[in-house]
């Protein structure tokens, strides 16, 4: 049997070893807390640390800051490291041990770390990048080439990635029409992202809120007429077939876009991936066009579209883009204290949040609070009671947090052998480099398998996104063995069959993913070593994600741009003066892209200067 997930709230390590000829399953439990302090993973959490806690947590109240920042993710970060820029005292409080929130490396197993929650960097906003000069603070990125794999159970395989050549030999062996058109394709999408830039960058024209002065209101309604205006203009530029295309995949269903541009299921079904990840929609939900162009509107080092895995310094894997974040943070003055949990904001009778109250009962005060928690976390869980517009609290409190997602953490001794081209590409090859796609040969298999969700019972067969970074990244794991990570879909948060909190259904799931892999890649359930699982409930319990939701919330039409988080309010201000949105469930949503961040910065020190006159 293999190493089981452990029990939520229980930081155990279970490993398997190999014993010469046979294999010998051994469960050893030590309390993470327990490594020695030497240890890599010692050293992980004292390198966020900006002090003694207890000289920190001294520092906090002995001051009036000018911001505080709840939750120390990568958007927290960003927003801290830009007003700090702008000479804001600013701090920055984190509940758990490590910054990060879902963009952490955490070495769970000793000789193997493992990005835990998110995998891959593509969406990280370039201007972030270069204005906070990530790569002085040594942001490194690792390109992947190909970036896709998907084997096929029949015996063929499809490999896609920046090379052109590569795309077009490796479509035509299923169609020569789909090799010709997906060019034309790319280049569409590409031309769709140049639309949307900068909507990203920029907070949504949003009406004013409250009570404001005659000059204020005009002011709003110049800067709002402004950005229409741009945004028209860019929309004319691309012209009416583009226009209307452009209407096209964001309204349809993933589905019918795809269905348009191609012919070969598993061409189709592997770009469909796009439309569905983190999502509990299937490839059929109109709307899901949109976020299959949201996850191609990033870049590395220029090259639209790719991702890549990030490393920095003997910090690997998506923690050391937060790593980047935080020390550009704290190179401004940003104070960032960690074991910091925020029980509740603290409000006058007036509404206005003038600080919060940590869960050891330490006041902190501050002039204007940025909560990076989801809105279902910020306004139901740390706002008090009766002091936010109805209207405003069932918006948040019946938004869609739904989600279909699970992570599993793998340390193994061997990479998998795929048998679709094992004898083409033996040992270490292209096939190992990129996304590969399993259980994803046709659109038709990633319907059924969301249909499974809908009737509330994880996929008999799952969708699953398999990456191994340690193959570009020898740092993360021993010689010889290896790092892979499993984005599962689709696993309600409450299945109708069972319950997440029960150690033998978990197991039963986690075989049932690796017995899925074994179809593709013969013997890989015997190569693991052992594994993190991470279901809806513990991405919610771990890492704050509301029901697991990794985008802070869904990423529908309904619930994007001036609907974000809800309608009136998407300019990351809300109905408390002082306080404000700097998380994925802000405009303009999810994945490791810092633009709420970024932009709810910019609102803030509006807000300041607006005071300061």
């Amino acid at each position: 049997m293999f190493g089981k997930k452990l029990q939520p709230n229980q930081h155990l390590l279970h490993y398997r070893f190999s014993l010469q000829n046979f294999r010998l399953s051994l469960i050893y439990f030590l309390p993470i807390n327990k490594l020695k302090a030497s240890s890599p993973r010692a050293m992980w959490r004292r390198s966020f640390s900006t002090g003694s806690h207890v000289s920190s947590m001294h520092m906090l109240k002995e001051k009036k800051w000018d911001a505080l920042v709840i939750g120390g993710g990568h958007n927290g970060l960003t927003a801290a490291a830009y007003l700090a820029r702008s000479g804001l005292s600013v701090a920055v409080l984190e509940r758990r041990h490590i910054i990060g929130g879902a963009a952490v490396t955490e070495e769970l197993i000793p000789g193997f770390k493992f990005s835990r929650c998110s995998y891959l960097q593509s969406l990280l906003r370039p201007s972030i990048i270069r204005e906070l000069e990530l790569a002085r603070h040594g942001l490194k990125l690792l390109k992947r080439n190909p970036s896709s794999f998907t084997p096929c159970l029949d015996g063929r395989y499809l490999l896609l990635g920046p090379d052109k050549e590569l795309n077009h030999s490796e479509i035509s062996k299923f169609s020569k029409r789909d090799a010709d058109a997906y060019p034309r394709y790319e280049s569409q999408l590409e031309r769709f992202c140049k639309l949307m830039d900068p909507l990203l960058d920029s907070p949504p024209p949003e009406t004013l809120q409250g009570i404001s002065s005659l000059q204020d209101r005009f002011k709003n309604k110049v800067h709002n007429s402004a950005y229409w205006t741009r945004l028209l203009c860019q929309a004319a530029s691309l012209g009416q077939k583009d226009m209307v295309d452009f209407m096209d995949l964001l309204l349809s269903p993933a589905s019918k876009v795809l269905n348009n541009w191609f012919e070969t299921d598993v061409l189709k079904a592997t770009l469909a991936t796009d439309a569905v990840i983190g999502s509990t929609a299937s490839v059929c939900t109109p709307g899901s066009g949109y976020v299959l162009l949201h996850h191609v509107m990033g870049e590395t080092d220029g090259d639209r579209g790719i991702w890549s895995y990030v490393y920095y310094c003997w910090i690997c894997g998506m923690g050391s883009v937060s790593m980047a974040i935080g020390n550009a943070a704290k190179e401004a003055g940003a104070h960032i204290v960690t074991s910091a949990e925020v029980s509740q904001l603290i409000v006058e009778d007036s509404g206005k949040v003038n600080g919060v109250l940590l869960a050891d009962g330490t006041l902190v005060h501050s002039s204007s609070v940025l909560s990076n928690a989801t809105p279902y976390k910020t306004f139901m869980e740390l706002v008090p009671d009766n002091v936010l517009p109805d209207d405003f609290s069932y918006a948040i409190k019946y938004s869609d947090y739904s989600s279909g997602t699970t992570k599993i953490n793998l340390a193994v001794d061997k990479l998998p052998e795929f048998h679709c081209c094992k004898s083409i590409y033996p040992g270490s090859g292209p096939q190992h480099t990129g996304t590969i796609h399993i259980g994803s040969e046709s659109m038709e298999e990633i319907n059924s398998a969301s249909q499974d969700a809908v009737n509330g019972l994880p996929s008999r067969r799952p969708v699953i996104e398999m990456t191994i970074p340690s193959v570009l990244d020898k740092t993360i794991s021993p010689p010889g063995k290896h790092v892979i990570n499993l984005f599962i879909q689709y696993t309600p948060y409450k299945p109708l069959d069972g319950g997440w909190d029960d150690p033998a259904y978990r197991e039963s799931f986690a075989q049932r993913c690796f017995t899925l892999i074994d179809e593709y890649a013969p013997e890989f359930s015997s190569s693991i070593i052992g594994y993190d699982m991470l279901t809806p409930p513990d991405l919610e319990r771990e890492i704050g994600l509301t029901g697991g939701n990794i985008f802070h919330g869904a990423m529908g039409l309904d619930s994007l741009f001036l609907m974000r988080p809800v309608k009136g309010w998407s300019n990351y201000r809300t109905p408390l003066p002082g306080l404000y949105l700097c998380g994925s469930g802000a405009h303009p949503g999810g994945g490791v892209m810092g633009a709420p961040g970024r932009n709810a910065a910019q609102l803030v020190l509006q807000d300041f200067k607006k005071k300061s006159k």
